[in-house]
């Protein structure tokens, strides 16, 4: 069935109960899992804010803290396929948006499956946040599973 399965994460709760299906998936399949962590571009606003604060180098500032945040989240998701006996190699793609990056991370590493979480978010906040999970789906030519 599926033997290299895409697992998005954004280190949040939601996403840590994906990376547990996506994972016991994997065992269940003897399939490879492929952890995936995506740091958008820094943006003009946030680099203001931090120049407010006396940060001398904001954008050197902001890939540190990007590349710690992604170190720390994906190194949650390799002990947790270790304990599941998964193996699962660890990626962080750096200046693109998660739906772009999840999609050609995918591609690029052969995958089969996407999975990942969708916080369900519905009318107003929907339209003004928007769904990296729609975004994934409406993108993707794989199959995706959406977890909540």
């Amino acid at each position: 069935m599926y033997k290299n399965i895409l697992i998005a994460t954004d280190g949040s709760d939601l996403a840590g109960k994906a990376v547990a299906q996506g994972l016991a998936l994997a065992r269940q399949l003897n399939a490879k899992a492929t952890a995936i962590f995506v740091t958008e571009p820094w943006n003009a606003m946030a680099m203001a804010a931090l120049a407010e604060r006396s940060v001398r180098n904001p954008v050197a500032d902001y890939d540190e803290r990007a590349a710690a945040v992604a170190r720390d989240v994906l190194g949650l998701v390799s002990e947790a396929a270790k304990k599941q006996e998964v193996a699962c190699t660890v990626v962080h793609v750096k200046d693109r948006y998660p739906a772009e990056g999840i999609v050609e991370t995918a591609k690029e590493r052969g995958c089969d499956l996407i999975v990942m979480a969708s916080h369900g978010h519905r009318g107003l906040s929907k339209l003004l946040l928007g769904s990296q999970a729609h975004k994934v789906v409406t993108l993707s030519t794989l199959p995706v599973l959406v977890c909540r």
